[in-house]
C-alpha cells in the first residue's frame, strides 16, 4: 500500500467499517514479514467521527505492547483511505471455535475455556492499568469484547484486538453520553443502560465469553436487538450446570460472580477474575497449557481450510460460468435495443429488424402433392373438431380478461400465471378460420390443420432469426 512497503496478500475478514486482509511487509536486503492490514472502506473515509474512531484505535493499539494483545505496526493512507498494519495471529479467532464445535453438537472443553478465558483477562488487564508518558492512568476499557475479538494462533496465544470501541481519556474522539456502542449480546447491562463504563464493563463480556464456551449456545439473544438489550439489561443468567454436567457448583459460583448486575458485587478487575479462574483449575488438578489450545486451533484451521478448499472446487469451471452469463444475457431485460438477440459484424442490427414475411417458406406447400397425407390428417382433425366437444380455446387464457390488467395485475402481485379460463366458457375460433355453413367439414378441418402448421413455421423461424435454434 503506502510507499509500497506492503504487499495485499489475500482478505482474511470483511465487515460493514473495514476489511482485513494477510499481507507482506518487504524493506531491505530480502527483509519480509507477515502482517495484518486492516482498511477503511472507502465510503467511510470522508466520515470525520468514524476517522477520528479509527485513528484512536491505531494510536491506542501503539501503545498496548503486550504478549496478549495484537501488536500495532504502522498506520497510514493510500488510496483515499486509512489503514493499520498489525501482527498477524496465525490461527482463528474464538467465533470460529465456538460454531465449529456446535455444528458438531459439542462445547469448548472444560479446561480449554478457563485457559482462554485467563488469557485475554491478561491482555486486557494490561490494558486497563495503561499509564502516559506522565503515569497518568489512561482509563482504557475495550467495550467490545466478543468472539470475533479473541484471536487464537496455532501456537496457542490468546491476543486481544480491535480496540476501535475503546475509551481513554486520551481519545480525540468523545463519546455522547447514553450511546451504545458495541456488540448487544456482549454489553454489560451499565452499558446497556446507556451509564459510564469501567474495566468491569469489560469483566462482565469476558463472563459471557467463558459461559457461552460451556454451555455451547448464546447467554443474551433476543429476536430483535431491542429485544437482547433488554435481556441484558436484566442479567437473568441460567444455571450452567444444568446445560453442563461438568461444571460444578463451584465454577458456577466463580463465573456467576463475573456475571453479577451488582457492579460493587462483580470483580472488580480482570486479574481479580483470572485469578479465581487460576485457583479452580489448582484445586481441581486440571493441567492446560498453551500446547493444548494449540491443538485445538490448528484442528479447526484445518477444517475451515479444507471447508474453503471444497468450496472453491465446487465453484463452476469457467466454460459454466461462460454458459450462465450467456443464458442470463439472453434473459435480461436490460438491452431492449436488440429483442431478438445479439447482433453480429455480418448482419448489423439484423436483430432489430422488421420480419420479411416473404422470406418464410409455406408449411401448407410441404404435403401438397401426398394426397394421403392431406387427406388422412384432414379427417382427423375433423373428427376431433366436430365432436361433442367442439370447438377450442388456448389454455389458460381467458379472452373475457384485458390482457394489460392481467400484466399489470402480475407486476403488482409478482404472480407469474395468467388467470385460468372459466371450465364452462369457449373461446369462439378466429373470424380468419370460423366454420362457413354451406362448406363441407372436410374442408374446414383441412383449413384448420393449414392454419396450425402455419403458425408452427412463423413460430420455429422466430426461433432461427433470434438465434435459440443453432444456425
Amino acid at each position: 500500500m503506502a510507499e509500497q512497503r506492503y504487499r495485499v496478500i489475500e482478505r482474511l475478514e470483511a465487515g460493514g467499517m473495514a476489511e482485513v486482509f494477510k499481507g507482506e511487509q518487504a524493506s531491505v536486503q530480502g527483509f519480509k514479514k507477515q502482517v495484518a492490514i486492516k482498511r477503511v472502506l472507502p465510503h467511510l473515509a470522508q466520515n470525520r467521527n468514524f476517522i477520528a474512531m479509527f485513528l484512536d484505535e491505531a494510536r491506542l493499539g501503539a501503545r498496548l505492547n503486550h504478549a496478549n494483545i495484537v501488536t500495532v505496526f504502522d498506520i497510514g493512507a493510500a488510496d483515499n483511505t486509512f489503514f493499520i498494519v498489525m501482527e498477524f495471529v496465525d490461527g482463528c479467532n474464538l467465533k470460529a471455535i465456538i460454531e465449529h464445535y456446535r455444528q458438531q453438537g459439542k462445547r469448548v472443553g472444560l479446561k480449554e475455556s478457563i485457559f482462554i478465558t485467563m488469557e485475554a483477562c491478561k491482555g486486557l488487564a494490561f490494558a486497563h492499568d495503561l499509564t502516559d508518558d506522565d503515569g497518568k492512568l489512561l482509563n482504557i476499557v475495550h467495550r467490545d469484547v466478543s468472539p470475533p475479538n479473541l484471536l487464537l494462533s496455532k501456537r496457542g496465544e490468546v491476543k486481544v484486538t480491535d480496540f476501535g470501541l475503546a475509551k481513554a481519556t486520551t481519545q480525540l474522539e468523545k463519546t455522547d453520553p447514553g450511546v451504545v456502542k458495541g456488540k448487544f449480546s456482549y454489553l454489560s447491562p451499565e452499558a446497556a443502560l446507556g451509564q459510564p463504563v469501567d474495566a468491569r464493563t469489560d469483566v462482565f463480556a469476558l463472563g459471557i465469553l467463558l459461559w457461552e464456551m460451556l454451555a455451547g449456545r448464546r447467554l443474551f439473544l433476543g429476536e430483535t436487538d431491542f429485544a437482547t438489550v433488554k435481556l441484558v439489561q436484566q442479567a437473568q443468567v441460567p444455571s450452567l450446570s444444568r446445560i453442563n454436567p461438568e461444571v460444578d457448583a463451584e465454577l458456577e459460583r466463580v463465573l456467576g460472580k463475573a456475571l453479577e448486575k451488582d457492579l460493587s458485587a462483580r470483580y472488580q478487575t480482570a486479574l481479580e477474575f483470572q485469578d479465581a479462574l487460576a485457583g479452580y483449575l489448582f484445586a481441581h488438578k486440571l493441567k492446560v497449557t498453551s500446547q493444548d489450545l494449540g491443538r485445538l486451533v490448528k484442528a479447526v484451521s484445518d477444517a475451515k481450510s479444507a471447508a474453503a478448499k471444497a468450496a472453491r472446487a465446487a465453484e463452476p469451471s469457467i466454460i459454466d460460468r461462460l454458459i450462465q452469463e450467456e443464458l442470463f444475457r439472453f434473459t435480461s431485460l436490460d438491452d431492449m435495443s436488440s429483442p431478438l438477440g445479439p447482433s453480429s459484424p455480418d448482419r448489423p442490427g439484423e436483430g432489430a429488424m422488421p420480419l420479411d414475411a416473404g422470406l418464410f417458406e409455406n408449411p401448407a406447400d410441404w404435403f401438397s402433392q401426398d394426397q394421403e397425407v392431406q387427406g388422412a390428417g384432414a379427417a382427423s382433425l375433423a373428427d376431433q373438431l366436430t365432436g361433442d366437444g367442439g370447438g377450442w380455446r388456448e389454455s389458460g387464457v381467458d379472452d373475457s380478461v384485458d390482457l394489460a390488467s392481467q400484466l399489470e395485475g402480475r407486476a403488482t402481485t409478482g404472480r407469474t400465471e395468467l388467470p385460468r379460463a372459466a371450465s364452462d366458457k369457449k373461446v369462439a375460433p378466429p373470424s380468419e378460420v370460423a366454420p362457413v355453413a354451406d362448406k363441407p367439414k372436410s374442408s374446414n378441418a383441412a383449413l384448420y390443420l393449414m392454419v396450425l402448421l402455419v403458425l408452427a413455421g412463423a413460430g420455429a423461424a422466430a426461433a432461427w432469426f433470434g438465434g435459440v435454434i443453432p444456425h
